[in-house]
């Protein structure tokens, strides 16, 4: 009975040597954590340059008349006037829209009395580069009294915005490869990708000039930028 306590004591000291020797050295009572992963993270710009092939702008027809009622009739009937001119420049009818009426009283000097009614009606009309011009020609003539634009746009601009993202993954690479070969690692595979903010296109348009054909539009160019940041593995 003796000698068998003596071995329960025995087997109870190795134990508690056992699991000191464990909290006194980690390594040896559990695995190692695993090691903090390498990574390479960049940002990657890419750029295309476009000509613009659409062309928006915003007709305007004002009148003025003795009463509300007269104001509106007469500007009703010259903006239809203006609008079929437009359609007849063979632009789709998807591409016209009214985009403001509006009628204010007109008042003599001191403000006191009213002396008439303004009207006025905006028409605002995307198409071609190409038909641009004689659009212009063709609602001026039919008696918009004012014209804006042009807004200058792609009608493929999220295709051409793909192609500045391909363009600012690839430069984000070549970035990467450059930091891994300056610290001696070995580029991995790509981890994350981030899309950064689409920039509004800048447009770069030459100098607009009449011609005998009438009002030249040059649509110039366009850069469309793309951003990226992007996270490579690296050993």
């Amino acid at each position: 009975m003796t000698r068998l306590r003596t071995i329960l004591l025995l087997a109870g000291v190795l134990l508690t040597a056992a699991a000191i020797a464990g909290v006194a050295q980690p390594h040896l009572g559990r695995a190692a954590a695993a090691a903090t992963p390498k990574t390479i993270t960049v940002a990657g710009n890419g750029s295309v340059t476009v000509v613009p092939d659409r062309a928006g702008f915003d007709f305007t027809v004002d009148t003025r008349a003795a009463t509300a009622k007269a104001a509106l009739a007469q500007n009703a009937t010259r903006a239809a006037a203006v609008a079929a001119a437009i359609k007849n420049t063979g632009i789709d009818a998807a591409d016209i829209q009214t985009s403001q009426v509006s009628l204010s009283p007109q008042t003599n000097q001191a403000g006191t009395d009213i002396v008439g009614y303004a009207a006025s009606t905006s028409v605002s009309v995307t198409s071609t580069i190409a038909k641009a011009g004689s659009l212009v020609d063709a609602a001026v003539a039919a008696g918009a009294d004012g014209v804006s634009g042009p807004n200058l746009s792609l009608s493929d601009q999220d295709a051409q915005y793909r192609s500045a993202l391909k363009l600012a993954v690839a430069n984000a690479k070549a970035k990467a490869q450059t930091l891994a070969d300056a610290g001696s690692l070995a580029l991995g595979g790509v981890q994350t990708i981030t899309e950064g903010a689409g920039q509004t296109p800048i447009v770069f348009a030459q100098k607009a000039a009449p011609s005998a054909d009438g009002v030249a539009i040059e649509p110039g160019t366009q850069t469309i930028d793309a951003t990226v940041t992007v996270t490579y593995a690296a050993s």
